[in-house]
């Protein structure tokens, strides 16, 4: 099938009723297994990194501005839809759109033995609730070299707040969405994964001088009001805290999570 091609300029058109139906609602996301992208650096990321996209828009202006390279890398069975720049601004989530826009295909969530490794890297977050700190830490974890990211009752990783917070690391880091905390447990404890527990009052281990001597390890990072919930806590091998000088009782979520992560990837000695 090749490329089909279309010019639409209705507000009523069903690729744009779709496209904001996705934008808005969770539930026609996962109904639908579908999500959206805005801009010209999302589209070609996912692009980049073998997404599947079902529409491109492209408005009047980004024609001039990304035309050729954009489609120089859409698949053929996309449907590229070429738009007014009013309607461009209808469907825009951002101040100053670009003009590009897609729809792309959820990947097929892979089973635990197929993310669950020797070696393995893991950041959990447990009721993450902000999208621009569920970005941040996709975009630190793409930096580590982070095996996998689990969304546990967090936010949904698809919203395009979420999306547009990765500036495209979502396009190259695994990704698990589950509910059930004791599921995620029970995984990583049945694949030989040490899980670690990020504190900010009790005992703990100091982050800088403990060491992640497991061959695999999680770090279990909570809500940013409340952390992590006793019950999940205690399940955990091992606690990690940050510590602070001064007055300082916490750090950003994903400034904590980072600095974990880090923690977590480059310590290589077993444990004593």
């Amino acid at each position: 099938m090749g490329i089909t091609q279309q010019y639409i300029s209705a507000k009523e058109n069903p690729a744009i009723k779709l496209y904001r139906k996705l934008a808005k609602n969770k539930k026609a996301r996962m109904q639908e297994q579908l999500f959206v992208l805005e801009g010209y650096r999302l589209v070609s990321d996912a692009l980049k990194n073998g997404a599947e996209l079902t529409h491109l828009f492209l408005t009047e202006q980004a024609e001039v501005r990304y035309a050729d390279t954009v489609l120089s890398m859409v698949q053929k069975n996309c449907k590229v839809l070429h738009i007014s720049d009013g309607l461009g601004d209808h469907i825009a989530e951002t101040e100053h759109p670009q003009g590009v826009f897609g729809i792309c295909r959820m990947p097929v969530q892979k089973s635990w033995d197929e993310i669950l490794q020797k070696q393995g890297k893991y950041a959990v977050l447990h009721q993450l609730q902000d999208p621009g700190n569920a970005g941040m830490i996709l975009r630190t974890a793409d930096a580590l070299g982070i095996t996998a990211v689990i969304f546990c009752e967090s936010c949904d990783v698809y919203s395009p707040k979420v999306v547009r917070a990765t500036m495209g690391s979502l396009f190259r880091v695994q990704v698990l969405t589950v509910q059930d905390p004791e599921e995620v447990l029970d995984a990583l404890a049945a694949h030989d994964v040490e899980s670690w527990a990020a504190v900010v009052q009790g005992q703990a281990e100091f982050a800088g001088e403990c060491a992640f001597g497991a061959e695999s390890c999680a770090v279990w990072i909570g809500n940013e009001g409340n952390g992590l919930p006793a019950e999940v806590a205690d399940r955990c091998a091992h606690r990690i805290t940050i510590p602070m000088h001064g007055t300082i009782e916490s750090l950003n979520v994903a400034m904590a999570a980072g600095i974990l992560m880090w923690e977590m990837t480059k310590r290589t000695e077993k444990r004593g």
